[in-house]
């Protein structure tokens, strides 16, 4: 018995106890209910909606794998164009994505924006649908509009990194010290002066490494970019898997990962001098 119902009078014990019990009826049947839902979605999704025969059969799990082994190592000259063309959309599309940023985290950052109540939440929600579409849907709308090639990609790219980029800056700005804004606007700076001089040297580490670990991320996206037609290793893939060359497939893989590779080599030593 705990020290509160030792001290409650009897018929408030009572209440309590009736309270404590109610409260744990009340979570054991909202863990039945949970434990109910993942059942039923578990049969649902995995028992019911699974070919368990073909697992099983001559084309199961293990023929499968058996064909991508076999890699097709004739393909790996017709992918050096190719990767350098995912990591050229990495590249332009993190560079485009840095400058459509800038004005974004401008209205975004509270403490620096025009106006807080046009202004600022037009930043903010434009930070928020950067984020919220995936980089395929931006890659389907740029290639319906621009057509077929790394343009596309490029501009996808761009797009889904103005939301992260922006955001980390405008947060970045919000959090520097006052005192140095404070100190150029007291002896005449204008805006420029209080941002160039006052905000950027406090923020500049903070944006540098942000630039560089989303270019290090652009790259997977790139990579991805060719499967509704935006260039890059990613079309090269399905175009393989399209005439099930599993062994090319596999090889545009392991391409891909020698690409994030050096992309993850890249940005290491890039944030490490940096920051």
């Amino acid at each position: 018995m705990t020290m509160a119902a030792a001290s409650l009078p009897e018929h408030g014990f009572d209440a309590w106890l009736g309270h404590k019990r109610s409260r744990r009826t009340k979570n054991w049947l909202i863990v039945a209910a949970g434990a109910a839902m993942l059942t039923w979605c578990f049969w649902d999704t995995i028992m019911f909606d699974t070919d368990w025969a073909r697992m099983g059969g001559a084309l199961g799990i293990a023929g499968t794998l058996e064909r991508f082994v076999l890699i097709d190592w004739s393909l790996v000259p017709k992918l050096v164009v190719p990767a350098l063309e995912t990591l050229m959309m990495a590249t332009l599309g993190t560079i485009l994505g840095c400058v459509l940023s800038l004005p974004v985290a401008w209205f975004g950052a509270a403490n620096v924006t025009p106006s807080r109540f046009i202004l600022y939440p037009l930043g903010r929600f434009l930070m928020v649908l950067s984020r919220s579409i995936h980089e395929i849907i931006w890659a389907l709308l740029f290639v319906g509009a621009v057509g077929l090639g790394a343009l596309p990609g490029i501009l996808a790219v761009a797009m889904r990194s103005v939301g992260f980029i922006s955001k980390i800056t405008a947060e970045a700005i919000e959090n520097i010290d006052p005192k140095p804004v404070e100190a150029i606007r007291a002896v005449g700076g204008n805006q420029f002066q209080v941002m160039y001089y006052g905000i950027v040297p406090q923020i500049l580490p903070v944006i540098i490494g942000t630039i560089v670990f989303e270019w290090d991320i652009n790259i997977r996206r790139s990579a991805i970019m060719g499967l509704v037609g935006a260039g890059g290793l990613g079309l090269v893939f399905f175009r393989q898997m399209a005439m099930f060359n599993y062994g090319g497939v596999t090889l545009v893989v392991l391409a891909v990962l020698a690409l994030i590779a050096l992309g993850e080599v890249v940005s290491h030593f890039a944030r490490k001098a940096v920051i």
